[in-house]
């Protein structure tokens, strides 16, 4: 029973220093605090391994105001896919387009709002005029630019879009670093979202459809997995995005029997899993999928994203910058080939 014992707690002294050495002293406290260091360890320890890392990202993180640190993430190879919800894409679109966010406060008279043309996400507003104003140029700028004989995977779609945005947004945003970094992103739910509002106002007016290939998404991911030597997960949130990440490695299990499943993960969310759902499902429990693998090194953070993820990004960016200069990332190659640079 001594081994339980073998490594006291350490009493957390304050003095100055970077954000980096901070969480890593707080490896030694527990709780929270300690989750959060070791989410630290764990991803500087999947950028030193030979992986693709996805990401995928729920909640209303871009109007939260971390759409830039998604950006940072990507530009900087930190994360090699990202899974998103619609809104979350949609918001980094239109903040692309010079639109914004305000600040606000959770206790407004939302009957007001509504009279005003004021939308509310807890504590932060946005204009409805300014919202359609970006549907209408998802339609008229960019819709009208594609070719509706065929099919989009939401890959191929946001790939150019973020081209698009790229000639016209003054300042990165996750679209915009994905597409110049060659980072796939994908939006499994993309109808539960305004691009699925424009859209479907789009086919209606037009009487054309405008389709996706959702499925076609299903069998990137899955070669993703088996063409690469190991994968790692990093969830904001849970919902949609963490479920299509996670069913990548069972699709793969149809095609190879090789030893499957997620080696490292990471996991922040608010979400409790007593309550059955998948936000709040625990690593431990996806392994009886199979879609986490039995070795993995595995945290959860339950934390709001918005107050662990600037440090925890931050830290990334003082600490793990030679890992990035050594590290062998995924290429893709959508024509069918696949290989680590």
């Amino acid at each position: 029973m001594e081994k339980y014992l073998s490594r006291p707690t350490r009493p957390l002294k304050i003095k100055p220093r970077k954000i980096s050495k901070l969480l890593e002293d707080m490896e030694f406290i527990s709780f929270q605090g300690r989750a959060l260091a070791s989410a630290l360890r764990i991803w500087k320890e999947m950028l030193k391994d030979d992986l693709t890392i996805f990401m995928g990202l729920s909640g209303a993180m871009v109007p939260a105001g971390l759409r830039e640190v998604i950006a940072y993430l990507i530009e900087n190879k930190f994360i090699d896919c990202l899974v998103s919800t619609g809104a979350n894409l949609f918001h980094d679109c239109h903040e692309s387009l010079g639109r914004f966010h305000y600040l606000g406060v959770p206790h407004l008279d939302d009957i007001k709002l509504k009279e005003c043309g004021i939308d509310r996400i807890y504590d932060t507003l946005a204009r409805e005029t300014e919202f359609r104003k970006t549907d209408a140029w998802i339609i008229q700028k960019f819709l009208s630019t594609l070719d509706l004989s065929r099919p989009y995977t939401t890959r191929e779609f946001f790939y150019l879009l973020g081209e698009k945005l790229s000639k016209v947004s003054k300042k990165e945003g996750i679209l915009t670093s994905a597409y110049k970094s060659q980072v796939p992103v994908y939006c499994p739910a993309i109808a539960d979202s305004s691009f699925g509002i424009a859209i479907a106002v789009h086919n209606k007016k037009l009487e054309k459809s405008f389709l996706f290939d959702v499925i076609a998404e299903v069998n990137e991911t899955a070669e993703m997995v088996l063409n690469s030597k190991a994968t790692g997960v990093i969830y904001v949130g849970g919902g949609v995005p963490k479920n299509f990440i996670q069913q990548a490695e069972v699709t793969a299990s149809f095609y190879d029997d090789k030893d499957l499943g997620h080696k490292y993960a990471i996991q922040i969310t608010t979400d409790a899993p007593h309550w059955g759902g998948l936000s709040g499902c625990t690593f431990q429990e996806a392994q009886s999928w199979g879609k986490i693998h039995r070795k993995a090194r595995m945290i959860t953070v339950y934390s709001d994203a918005t107050i662990a993820l600037p440090f925890l990004v931050t830290a990334l960016g003082e600490s793990a910058q030679d890992l990035i200069k050594k590290r062998k990332f995924p290429v893709f190659d959508w024509k069918g080939k696949f290989k680590i640079k």
